[in-house]
């Protein structure tokens, strides 16, 4: 079943939820730059200082007074749009679907499956804090739209790029060096808290070529000679910290894309490379529709980039958000994929579940019925898009969770049954992760792999073929990308 680009059932409900949102928008955006004049990043904050810059305080001041006046200005007109804009919510299908086709090539890890036996299938998750500029300041992170822009071309550089691995033979060796982080040219550091300014000057300088960013002449010539750090011989997991993104990513899934605008950048960007692009996931408004029990003034945030078609799709909203989670439609985005490969007369498909679950701590009760739910609505949904003429080749599980698996502050979400369901390649036991894990802030989403049967004919025999920590994304948001390949082998029963 092919979906339908837009979120609305008809061109004139679109046309009026345009029209809504249009009044809207002027006032949000005061409201937004008023916000952001007020509040510097570390990084504005050390610029001002090296450059002994003391007109920042009339600037906040002016700006105030500007942005304020046209907040108050631009309100009525944005009370009018709301009144058209509200009640279309209960119609709009919760979210918007991009597709085109692809034309930057990406290498196919999969030509010679029929002769290896094996199929492998890449994945990438990350939290990119993409708020509206004002509220991403407190996060110490600004210029929402350009950290939009120069992300996805991040990703579209890294997966582009070929994969190559090389093993070096000496004593001084660590393992695995990739063209992570030997082999390609890489842009200096961003420094933390903030992108420059001047970054989309630096995403003048991607080679449409390419794909990746020119030399920088000033980088220390040794920055590339140091390899990813690796796990010792006997570790059961292949990890390694990459300060690029890894070659052939098939399903990128993001969390915390809450700004439309930014959203629309990401799969500008995107789109070219993946073709299927789910994006402004999430209900407005009063949710459940029809009902005043929770207004939400931002989507879920979550947002899926997919090289394989998209079959099916669904997305839920947790009802028991509580405090400022409650302003946003946290919930879990279910999808079923069309891998394009064929086995005996079974197709090949795959299921990919992103999620966010609620982020304020000592609410561990509240994270715990969230597991309950999507453990739940994915069981539901799985039951009404498998086929018997399918062949399921993954079932994927992953998002910001928003708990670790070690703190004893989080021990009831630690103890869930998903763990049962799902594997966490991460952890080692209830309450003990495994000894390579690297925290990624105070957030925690390793991805959860279901080991599968398929069909009656062949099994699938799933492996963690690699796990990333990414560093490219260094400055441009406060989480640390996860990377990972899933590799599955087709064995004939006998």
């Amino acid at each position: 079943m092919s979906l339908r680009a837009s979120p609305f059932p008809n061109f004139f409900l679109e046309g009026l939820h345009a029209v809504g949102w249009g009044l809207i928008f002027p006032c949000f955006w005061f409201l937004d730059r008023l916000l952001a004049v007020c509040i510097s990043t570390s990084l504005e904050r050390m610029w001002r200082r090296e450059m002994e810059c003391y007109l920042h305080p009339l600037q906040v001041v002016f700006g105030s007074v500007l942005f304020f006046i046209l907040f108050i200005i631009s309100t009525p007109f944005a009370l009018l749009g709301f009144v058209l804009w509200a009640p279309l919510q209960a119609v709009r299908r919760p979210f918007a679907y991009h597709h085109q086709e692809q034309i930057i090539p990406m290498e196919d890890r999969n030509a010679r499956w029929e002769e290896t036996g094996k199929v492998s299938f890449g994945f990438l998750t990350g939290n990119l804090c993409l708020l509206p500029d004002g509220i991403a300041r407190f996060n110490n992170l600004g210029h929402t739209q350009k950290r939009a822009a120069y992300i996805g071309k991040s990703i579209v550089q890294g997966v582009t790029r070929p994969h190559i691995r090389i093993f070096v033979d000496s004593p001084s060796s660590c393992g695995t060096v990739t063209p992570s982080s030997s082999l390609i040219p890489q842009p200096p550091p961003s420094s933390y808290g903030s992108i420059d300014v001047s970054a989309s000057n630096q995403m003048d300088d991607v080679r449409e070529t390419d794909g990746l960013p020119k030399p920088n002449s000033n980088q220390n010539s040794n920055q590339h000679k140091d390899p990813p750090r690796t796990l010792p011989q006997d570790a059961d997991v292949p990890m390694e910290v990459s300060a690029l993104f890894p070659s052939s990513v098939d399903i990128v899934c993001l969390q915390e894309v809450f700004d439309k605008r930014a959203a629309t950048r990401l799969t500008r960007a995107l789109g070219p490379l993946y073709g299927h692009v789910l994006y402004d996931v999430g209900g407005y408004a009063c949710q459940p529709a029809g009902t005043c029990s929770s207004f939400k003034f931002f989507n879920s945030g979550l947002f899926l980039a997919s090289r394989y078609p998209v079959m099916e799709a669904e997305y839920h909203c947790f009802p028991n958000g509580r405090g400022e989670d409650a302003l946003a439609a946290k919930g879990l985005l279910t999808v079923k994929v069309e891998i394009g490969l064929q086995k005996g007369d079974k197709k090949m498909v795959g299921y990919i579940n992103c999620t966010h679950l609620h982020a304020p701590e000592g609410d561990g009760a509240i994270r715990f019925e969230q597991l309950n739910m999507l453990t739940k609505w994915i069981s539901e949904f799985q039951a009404v898009t498998r086929r018997e003429d399918e062949m399921v080749m993954f079932d994927v599980l992953c998002g910001d969770f928003n708990f670790d698996n070690c703190s004893p502050d989080d021990r009831l979400e630690q103890s869930h049954s998903v763990f049962e369901e799902y594997t966490d390649p991460c952890r080692a036991g209830a309450g003990r992760e495994k000894p390579w894990v690297i925290g990624n802030t105070l957030n925690y989403y390793a991805p959860l792999m279901k080991s599968l049967k398929a069909a009656e004919v062949f099994a699938v025999f799933q492996e963690l073929e690699e796990l990333m920590y990414v560093t490219q994304l260094a400055g441009l948001t406060d989480h640390v990308p996860l990377a990972f390949r899933l590799s599955v082998s087709l064995d004939p029963q006998h």
